[in-house]
Protein backbone atom coordinates (compact mmCIF):
# COMPACT_ATOMS: atom_id res chain seq x y z
CA UNK A 1 0.00 0.00 0.00
CA UNK A 2 1.11 3.32 -0.40
CA UNK A 3 1.62 5.78 2.72
CA UNK A 4 -1.42 7.64 1.82
CA UNK A 5 -3.35 4.72 2.04
CA UNK A 6 -1.82 3.55 5.42
CA UNK A 7 -2.29 6.98 6.76
CA UNK A 8 -6.02 6.24 5.86
CA UNK A 9 -5.79 3.50 8.56
CA UNK A 10 -3.60 4.94 11.18
CA UNK A 11 -6.29 7.64 11.33
CA UNK A 12 -9.56 4.91 11.03
CA UNK A 13 -7.22 3.53 14.25
CA UNK A 14 -7.45 6.11 15.84
CA UNK A 15 -10.80 7.32 15.32
CA UNK A 16 -12.05 3.63 16.60
CA UNK A 17 -9.79 3.91 19.50
CA UNK A 18 -10.98 7.26 20.98
CA UNK A 19 -14.75 6.32 19.74
CA UNK A 20 -14.39 3.10 22.32
CA UNK A 21 -12.41 5.12 24.94
CA UNK A 22 -15.65 7.27 24.83
CA UNK A 23 -18.29 4.65 24.72
CA UNK A 24 -16.42 2.37 27.16
CA UNK A 25 -16.44 6.04 30.10
CA UNK A 26 -20.38 6.75 28.77
CA UNK A 27 -21.19 3.30 29.54
CA UNK A 28 -19.20 2.38 32.73
CA UNK A 29 -20.79 5.66 34.11
CA UNK A 30 -23.88 4.25 33.12
CA UNK A 31 -23.86 1.06 34.15
CA UNK A 32 -22.67 2.07 37.81
CA UNK A 33 -25.98 4.75 38.06
CA UNK A 34 -28.39 2.71 36.37
CA UNK A 35 -27.06 -0.82 38.38
CA UNK A 36 -27.02 0.82 41.90
CA UNK A 37 -30.20 2.47 41.14
CA UNK A 38 -31.85 -1.55 40.53
CA UNK A 39 -31.09 -2.13 44.34
CA UNK A 40 -32.27 0.61 45.74
CA UNK A 41 -35.20 0.53 48.33
CA UNK A 42 -37.27 2.65 46.40
CA UNK A 43 -39.52 0.70 43.79
CA UNK A 44 -40.30 3.90 41.82
CA UNK A 45 -36.54 3.87 41.91
CA UNK A 46 -36.03 0.61 40.28
CA UNK A 47 -39.02 0.29 38.31
CA UNK A 48 -36.94 3.67 36.19
CA UNK A 49 -33.96 1.60 36.06
CA UNK A 50 -35.20 -1.18 35.25
CA UNK A 51 -37.37 0.36 32.18
CA UNK A 52 -34.26 1.52 30.75
CA UNK A 53 -32.18 -1.18 30.97
CA UNK A 54 -35.11 -3.46 29.54
CA UNK A 55 -35.15 -0.57 26.16
CA UNK A 56 -31.87 -0.28 25.78
CA UNK A 57 -31.25 -4.07 25.65
CA UNK A 58 -34.25 -4.75 23.58
CA UNK A 59 -33.53 -2.44 20.77
CA UNK A 60 -30.63 -2.62 18.25
CA UNK A 61 -27.15 -1.12 18.78
CA UNK A 62 -27.34 -0.27 15.16
CA UNK A 63 -30.83 1.48 14.82
CA UNK A 64 -30.05 3.51 17.85
CA UNK A 65 -27.15 5.27 15.86
CA UNK A 66 -29.34 5.64 13.20
CA UNK A 67 -31.99 7.17 15.28
CA UNK A 68 -30.00 9.41 17.22
CA UNK A 69 -28.03 10.62 13.99
CA UNK A 70 -30.63 10.82 11.66
CA UNK A 71 -33.79 10.92 13.51
CA UNK A 72 -33.27 13.78 16.61
CA UNK A 73 -32.01 16.38 13.95
CA UNK A 74 -35.27 16.27 12.82
CA UNK A 75 -37.13 15.40 15.99
CA UNK A 76 -35.45 18.86 17.85
CA UNK A 77 -33.49 20.91 15.25
CA UNK A 78 -30.07 20.12 16.68
CA UNK A 79 -27.43 18.13 15.34
CA UNK A 80 -24.73 15.82 16.99
CA UNK A 81 -21.37 15.42 15.14
CA UNK A 82 -20.65 11.43 14.27
CA UNK A 83 -17.95 11.04 17.15
CA UNK A 84 -20.79 12.68 19.64
CA UNK A 85 -24.25 10.48 18.19
CA UNK A 86 -22.20 6.95 17.61
CA UNK A 87 -20.96 7.30 21.04
CA UNK A 88 -23.75 8.42 22.97
CA UNK A 89 -25.41 5.65 21.34
CA UNK A 90 -23.18 3.05 22.16
CA UNK A 91 -22.32 4.45 25.57
CA UNK A 92 -26.09 4.29 26.39
CA UNK A 93 -26.67 0.59 24.53
CA UNK A 94 -23.49 -1.22 25.95
CA UNK A 95 -24.15 0.71 29.40
CA UNK A 96 -27.74 -1.60 29.59
CA UNK A 97 -25.96 -4.25 29.56
CA UNK A 98 -23.46 -3.53 32.12
CA UNK A 99 -26.10 -2.55 34.55
CA UNK A 100 -26.95 -5.79 34.99
CA UNK A 101 -23.22 -6.71 35.45
CA UNK A 102 -23.50 -3.93 38.27
CA UNK A 103 -26.61 -5.72 39.63
CA UNK A 104 -25.61 -9.01 40.03
CA UNK A 105 -22.06 -8.35 41.67
CA UNK A 106 -23.66 -6.20 44.59
CA UNK A 107 -26.29 -9.01 44.99
CA UNK A 108 -23.81 -11.89 45.11
CA UNK A 109 -22.09 -10.01 48.42
CA UNK A 110 -22.31 -11.85 51.32
CA UNK A 111 -25.60 -10.36 52.97
CA UNK A 112 -23.51 -10.58 56.18
CA UNK A 113 -21.90 -8.07 54.55
CA UNK A 114 -24.64 -5.76 54.44
CA UNK A 115 -26.18 -6.73 57.99
CA UNK A 116 -22.69 -5.83 59.29
CA UNK A 117 -23.17 -2.04 58.02
CA UNK A 118 -26.79 -1.69 59.64
CA UNK A 119 -25.38 -2.99 62.65
CA UNK A 120 -22.56 -0.16 62.62
CA UNK A 121 -25.75 2.08 61.71
CA UNK A 122 -24.36 2.78 57.88
CA UNK A 123 -26.09 4.75 55.94
CA UNK A 124 -27.42 3.21 52.88
CA UNK A 125 -25.16 4.64 50.68
CA UNK A 126 -22.29 4.42 53.21
CA UNK A 127 -22.64 0.80 53.06
CA UNK A 128 -22.49 0.55 49.41
CA UNK A 129 -19.66 2.75 49.07
CA UNK A 130 -17.78 0.99 52.18
CA UNK A 131 -18.92 -2.25 52.12
CA UNK A 132 -20.83 -3.63 48.93
CA UNK A 133 -18.50 -1.90 46.38
CA UNK A 134 -15.45 -2.58 47.46
CA UNK A 135 -16.13 -6.73 47.56
CA UNK A 136 -18.25 -6.45 44.27
CA UNK A 137 -16.21 -4.53 41.83
CA UNK A 138 -13.50 -6.82 41.33
CA UNK A 139 -16.17 -9.25 40.67
CA UNK A 140 -17.39 -7.29 37.62
CA UNK A 141 -13.84 -6.95 35.97
CA UNK A 142 -13.99 -10.31 34.09
CA UNK A 143 -17.90 -9.96 32.48
CA UNK A 144 -16.60 -6.33 31.74
CA UNK A 145 -13.76 -7.49 29.80
CA UNK A 146 -15.77 -9.14 28.04
CA UNK A 147 -18.81 -5.98 27.44
CA UNK A 148 -15.33 -3.76 26.51
CA UNK A 149 -14.18 -6.74 23.55
CA UNK A 150 -17.78 -6.49 22.15
CA UNK A 151 -17.94 -3.36 22.39
CA UNK A 152 -14.70 -2.67 20.59
CA UNK A 153 -16.47 -4.90 17.96
CA UNK A 154 -19.66 -2.91 17.94
CA UNK A 155 -17.82 0.31 16.87
CA UNK A 156 -17.42 -0.99 13.33
CA UNK A 157 -21.20 -0.22 13.40
CA UNK A 158 -20.22 3.44 12.71
CA UNK A 159 -18.80 2.61 9.42
CA UNK A 160 -22.56 2.49 7.91
CA UNK A 161 -23.15 5.86 9.03
CA UNK A 162 -19.92 6.76 7.10
CA UNK A 163 -17.96 7.66 10.16
CA UNK A 164 -14.16 6.96 9.25
CA UNK A 165 -13.10 4.14 11.62
CA UNK A 166 -10.86 1.22 11.07
CA UNK A 167 -13.74 -0.56 9.46
CA UNK A 168 -14.87 2.28 7.15
CA UNK A 169 -10.89 3.05 6.42
CA UNK A 170 -10.34 -0.82 5.38
CA UNK A 171 -13.27 -0.42 3.07
CA UNK A 172 -12.02 2.61 1.06
CA UNK A 173 -8.53 0.70 0.91
CA UNK A 174 -10.43 -2.43 -0.53
CA UNK A 175 -12.12 -0.30 -3.10
CA UNK A 176 -9.14 1.73 -3.83
CA UNK A 177 -6.45 -1.44 -4.46
CA UNK A 178 -9.35 -4.15 -5.12
CA UNK A 179 -7.44 -6.68 -2.81
CA UNK A 180 -10.26 -7.69 -0.45
CA UNK A 181 -8.81 -10.82 1.39
CA UNK A 182 -5.91 -9.13 1.64
CA UNK A 183 -7.39 -5.85 3.32
CA UNK A 184 -9.63 -7.19 5.59
CA UNK A 185 -6.75 -9.68 6.90
CA UNK A 186 -5.15 -6.98 8.20
CA UNK A 187 -8.34 -5.35 9.53
CA UNK A 188 -9.27 -8.61 11.44
CA UNK A 189 -5.19 -8.87 13.02
CA UNK A 190 -5.94 -5.13 14.06
CA UNK A 191 -8.77 -5.25 15.79
CA UNK A 192 -7.50 -8.80 17.63
CA UNK A 193 -4.37 -6.68 18.13
CA UNK A 194 -6.33 -4.17 20.20
CA UNK A 195 -8.83 -7.01 21.73
CA UNK A 196 -5.84 -8.63 22.88
CA UNK A 197 -4.00 -5.61 24.58
CA UNK A 198 -7.65 -4.73 26.47
CA UNK A 199 -7.81 -8.43 27.34
CA UNK A 200 -4.46 -7.92 29.04
CA UNK A 201 -5.35 -4.46 30.40
CA UNK A 202 -8.19 -6.04 32.36
CA UNK A 203 -6.74 -9.08 33.67
CA UNK A 204 -4.11 -6.73 35.63
CA UNK A 205 -6.38 -4.53 37.19
CA UNK A 206 -8.57 -7.30 38.31
CA UNK A 207 -5.13 -8.88 39.63
CA UNK A 208 -4.85 -5.43 41.37
CA UNK A 209 -8.45 -4.46 42.56
CA UNK A 210 -8.32 -8.09 43.96
CA UNK A 211 -5.16 -7.59 45.57
CA UNK A 212 -6.91 -5.22 48.04
CA UNK A 213 -9.53 -7.12 49.40
CA UNK A 214 -8.65 -9.34 52.37
CA UNK A 215 -5.12 -7.66 52.55
CA UNK A 216 -3.13 -8.53 55.94
CA UNK A 217 -2.55 -5.51 58.37
CA UNK A 218 0.07 -3.42 57.55
CA UNK A 219 3.48 -3.89 59.32
CA UNK A 220 3.54 -1.66 62.73
CA UNK A 221 -0.22 -2.28 63.23
CA UNK A 222 -0.10 -4.97 65.85
CA UNK A 223 -3.80 -7.07 65.25
CA UNK A 224 -5.80 -6.91 68.72
CA UNK A 225 -5.31 -10.12 69.86
CA UNK A 226 -7.97 -11.58 72.50
CA UNK A 227 -6.99 -12.88 76.00
CA UNK A 228 -6.24 -16.34 76.31
CA UNK A 229 -8.35 -17.87 78.60
CA UNK A 230 -6.96 -19.07 81.95
CA UNK A 231 -7.98 -22.25 84.14
CA UNK A 232 -8.19 -21.97 87.80
CA UNK A 233 -5.27 -20.73 89.78
CA UNK A 234 -4.16 -19.05 86.49
CA UNK A 235 -2.84 -21.87 84.96
CA UNK A 236 -3.71 -22.03 81.04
Amino acid sequence: MTSGLWELVVRGIWTTVQLLVFSALLGAAVAFVVGIARTHQSRTVRFLASFYTTVFRGTSALIMIFWIYFVLPLSFGWQLVPMWAATLALGLTYGAYGSEIVRGAIAAVDPAQREGGIALSFTPWQRMRLILLPQAVPEMIPPFSNLLIELLKGTALVSLMGMGDLAFSGNLVRLALQESAEIYTYVLLIYFVIAFLLTRLMRGLEKKLKAGVGKEPRAGVAATRQPEATGVGGVS
